[in-house]
């Protein structure tokens, strides 16, 4: 079984919103990272949340503050992503990741990574 699975991927016209699940089997994050990032074809990682566990705070890139919100259920060790406002540069493929280690900003490189769930956003 994969140590990260992510959910909720799909297609939206610009302005519309979705959500992304990511369901941890794992533990070794629990003091740690959990965030997301995306890639877009030709272009490199780009962070887009991040939340530090045990100080519960989160942190999102510049390109989607205020548009993305990331949850973490530490009871399910479940992290979601709900995202608003969607336009077509938002348009990548969503990878979800933790870390043993804490994090205070995004980061694009964790210690175990999901395999990814596609976000396309139509004009």
């Amino acid at each position: 079984q994969a140590d990260l699975v992510e959910s909720g991927g799909g297609s939206v016209q610009a302005g519309g919103s979705l959500t992304l699940s990511c369901k941890v089997f794992i533990d070794q994050y629990r003091d740690g990272c959990m965030g997301w990032f995306r890639q877009a074809p030709g272009k490199a990682r780009e962070g887009v949340a991040a939340f530090d566990v045990r100080t519960r705070l989160p942190y999102y890139g510049d390109s989607v503050k205020g548009r993305f919100t990331t949850s973490h259920n530490y009871a399910y060790s479940t992290l979601n992503l709900q995202m608003d406002s969607l336009n077509p540069e938002d348009t990548a493929t969503y990878y979800c990741a933790v870390d043993t280690y804490p994090c205070s900003a995004v980061r694009t490189v964790f210690t175990h990574e999901g395999r990814g769930a596609q976000v396309t956003v139509s004009p």
